[in-house]
């Protein structure tokens, strides 16, 4: 790992880069509570030898970038995407192809209304609107199961490392959809690197206090740069129909849908979504 620690907005970003300098940029954005280690170093790797120059960073509040009290809310959104946009700069990068998975395909879409001139392209993996409460998409909701499962982790021993792992472990896996095997052996190492970097492991919930914003309610239909969306068929945290509502309102978006696929960038579909995305960012070259 090439990690290193930058100034963005005057606070601590930690990032991590694949591939030429001198290729087109592809800036991955991880999703709510998950640090850039969910982006697989593998996957990462196997991107980038397409020809890109591939970052991936810690939000605000996971692994080794900046993280606040647990349970406070001190950032936006907004701010998030103002954090990307200020990493590109760090990086001396004007423009980039933008992959956001989840909450981090939000944040690409506030990133592509608020600064559109440093986005090339976005690829938008598992994710959503970041809708304000008044919206009429009547979109279904998160699966009853996995709020219960993690309504637990309030009577978790958070200072029993073993406890943790086990508890995100499975947290990960009652994601994965049917089509896919889930790789323990994977999870738990990639678990055990987050729990390693986390400035504070706790802080990761502060993302469940991010609201939505009036102001970008029904912005997605001034995206005006290429867009692929990608997503499973069995997503539980963001269903399918999330995915679709997405593709028909974002202006000449494309979709590929992941049979048996759930709220997950697995190994399984690595080639598929590495080959979707390298020929969606062939003309978004700066």
């Amino acid at each position: 790992m090439s990690e290193k620690i930058v100034k963005v907005n005057g606070i601590d970003i930690c990032s991590d880069s694949f591939g030429n300098p001198s290729n087109p940029a592809i800036l991955l954005i991880m999703g709510a509570t998950c640090s850039m280690v969910y982006w697989d170093e593998e996957f990462c790797q196997r991107l980038a030898d397409t020809g890109r120059y591939v970052i991936r960073y810690d939000n605000r509040d996971v692994g080794r970038s900046v993280v606040y009290e647990p349970g406070s809310s001190n950032y936006t959104v907004m701010d998030m995407a103002n954090d990307a946009a200020g990493l590109l700069d760090a990086y001396n990068i004007e423009q980039a192809n933008i992959v956001g998975m989840s909450l981090g395909g939000m944040i690409a879409q506030v990133l592509a209304t608020r600064h559109p001139q440093k986005v090339l392209t976005l690829t938008l993996i598992a994710s959503s609107f970041f809708e304000s409460d008044d919206n009429d998409r009547n979109l279904p909701p998160m699966d009853e199961r996995i709020l219960a499962f993690h309504a637990n982790g309030a009577t978790l021993d958070w200072s029993n490392e073993e406890e943790v792992a086990n508890y995100l472990v499975s947290g990960s896996g009652i994601l994965c959809g049917s089509k896919h095997k889930f790789d323990e052996k994977r999870a738990y190492k990639q678990v055990r690197l987050e729990i390693k970097r986390a400035n504070n492991l706790l802080s990761m919930f502060n993302h469940s206090l991010l609201t939505g914003d009036d102001g970008y309610e029904g912005k997605a239909k001034n995206i005006m740069v290429p867009t692929l969306v990608i997503h499973g068929t069995e997503d539980t945290v963001l269903p399918i129909e999330h995915g679709l509502a997405l593709a028909a309102e974002i202006p000449d978006a494309s979709l590929l849908t992941l049979e048996g696929t759930g709220h997950e960038v697995h190994p399984d579909d690595w080639e598929t979504i590495i080959k979707a995305i390298s020929n969606h960012t062939l003309g978004g070259k700066a």
